[in-house]
């Protein structure tokens, strides 16, 4: 089996910069690309001070970190992917853009080259399809915040061929992730399950079961949660939350995937999590 050797993350915003930053910690040369020079300055300064949290942390030394910093390079030009073993897409959650991107991609890079996409709701098959390898496409799902998370997701559809679903699972391990085994539907296991449990928790907040901070502190004290589903949804971001939700609702049509009309209201009056500065908590000033 051809082993992987160098690899293209597309997007170096918070998730494709996290991506990239584990790849070349792993040893892979590693290839990040941007829509324009500024974005891409901005998504490789965030590399960078994740790096030096790692050594001010003790968890990188600073010599291991000037040898990652060596494997990554940054681009503006799909061309530029041509010799890359694997290419993980981690652009803006639209059906539309990610088949473009890679359909455009499929006659620049080498035949072998395997196809991957760090979507959390959309399916793979959608994408594959786009291309003319479908059998080398295949998921993986980070998350947030991709060098701590130890999850990731291995979506394998109806097309992806045995050698493509081994090589990403053995690449995945190299990262020192935990791979887990998810077949393609929207949401894959992880949002299959967190989804319908934050909008119900909104649906109890609509029905008076509880306060914001008591429906929080009971599913961290009662359940033994890290934090409750009120912290976790401004964490995510509400629109984000309401955009993934809409699209399950799309692929399932079943109430529990249906956004509370609270959800749509908030996200319409601008109130987002902590990224805007207010959601369910109220947070301040506005989060950079």
């Amino acid at each position: 089996m051809a082993k992987i050797k160098k690899v293209g993350v597309l997007g170096c915003g918070l998730m494709g910069a996290g991506i990239a930053e584990v790849a070349a910690r792993a040893g892979f040369q590693t290839l990040v690309r941007e829509v324009s020079e500024d974005l891409l300055e901005k998504g490789l300064g965030r590399i960078e001070k994740s790096l030096a949290k790692a050594v001010a942390r003790g968890k990188l030394e600073e010599a291991e970190s000037a040898e990652v910093r060596g494997r990554i390079s940054g681009t503006v030009e799909l061309d530029a992917f041509g010799d890359c073993d694997l290419i993980i897409e981690a652009i803006v959650e639209n059906l539309d853009e990610k088949r473009r991107i890679f359909a455009a991609l499929d006659g620049t890079v080498k035949k072998s080259a395997i196809f991957a996409s760090n979507t959390s709701s959309l399916t793979i098959t959608q994408l594959a399809v786009a291309t003319r390898r479908p059998e080398r496409v295949i998921g993986l799902h980070f998350f947030n915040p991709v060098p701590v998370m130890k999850l990731v997701e291995v979506v394998r559809t109806l097309l992806t061929d045995e050698a493509a679903l081994e090589q990403a699972t053995r690449f995945v391990r190299d990262l020192g992730k935990e791979p887990i085994a998810c077949k393609d539907n929207s949401g894959f296991i992880v949002n299959r399950l967190l989804v319908p449990y934050l909008l119900d928790a909104i649906r109890a907040l609509e029905e008076g079961v509880g306060t914001v901070e008591d429906i929080d502190r009971g599913m961290q004290l009662g359940c033994g949660y890290p934090m409750g589903p009120f912290t976790l949804l401004d964490f995510v971001g509400l629109d984000t939350t309401y955009y993934i939700a809409n699209i399950m609702f799309d692929e399932y049509r079943e109430r529990r995937f249906a956004p509370p009309p609270l959800l749509k209201q908030m996200v319409q009056a601008g109130r987002l999590g902590r990224k805007s500065g207010r959601g369910f908590y109220d947070y301040g000033e506005k989060k950079s």
